[in-house]
C-alpha cells in the first residue's frame, strides 16, 4: 500500500510540474492524434504451397491446378449458369492475401457466369461442402481485365462450396 501511495504521489507531482511548464504558463496543447485510416481486416496466413502448385496437384487442360483440401458431401456440381455461395480466400503467389469472405465474416454469393474464368471452370469441378485450393493462371484470373486495382499473375484461392442455386 505504501508503494502505491508513493507512485500516486510521484505521478501527481509529475502532472503538476508538467502543468507549470516554463514561466508558469499552461502547457502547450498537443493536437489530437490523427484519425487512423480504416484498416483492412487481419490477413489469413497463406498456405505453405502458395508459391506454386505441389507435385500432387491435378491440372486442367486450361492450366488451372487444384488439390482437394476437404472432401465434399454431395454429388451435384454447379453449372456455368449456377449461382454459388462460397467462403473463399485469395492470395498472390508471394503470399499477400488480397480478398477473403472469411475476414468479412459471411459467405459470398456469385453467379458463376459473372466471375473470373478460372472460378467458372474450377467451381464446376466441386461438390457441396468441398474445399479446394486452386492455382489460377493470370489469363484466367485478372490479367486480361484492364483494372489496375485487380491483382495480376497466378492467383491462389481456397474455396469452400456452401450452396448451389
Amino acid at each position: 500500500m505504501r508503494f502505491l501511495r508513493m507512485l500516486v504521489a510521484i505521478g501527481s507531482a509529475a502532472v503538476l510540474a508538467s502543468a507549470a511548464g516554463c514561466g508558469g504558463s499552461a502547457p502547450e496543447s498537443t493536437p489530437p492524434p490523427s484519425a487512423a485510416p480504416p484498416s483492412r481486416p487481419p490477413g489469413i496466413p497463406p498456405p505453405p504451397d502458395v508459391a506454386a502448385p505441389p507435385a500432387n496437384a491435378t491440372k486442367t487442360p486450361s492450366g488451372i491446378a487444384w488439390i482437394i483440401v476437404k472432401p465434399g458431401t454431395g454429388t451435384i456440381h454447379p453449372k456455368a449458369t449456377s449461382t454459388v455461395t462460397v467462403h473463399y480466400t485469395g492470395w498472390k503467389t508471394d503470399g499477400e492475401m488480397f480478398d477473403s469472405s472469411l475476414t468479412r465474416g459471411e459467405p459470398a454469393e456469385f453467379p458463376l457466369d459473372g466471375v473470373i474464368k478460372g472460378w467458372t471452370e474450377g467451381l464446376q469441378l466441386m461438390v457441396l461442402r468441398e474445399k479446394r485450393r486452386f492455382w489460377i493462371p493470370g489469363p484466367l484470373a485478372y490479367d486480361l481485365i484492364p483494372d489496375p486495382s485487380k491483382p495480376k499473375g497466378m492467383l491462389v484461392f481456397d474455396i469452400e462450396l456452401i450452396d448451389i442455386k
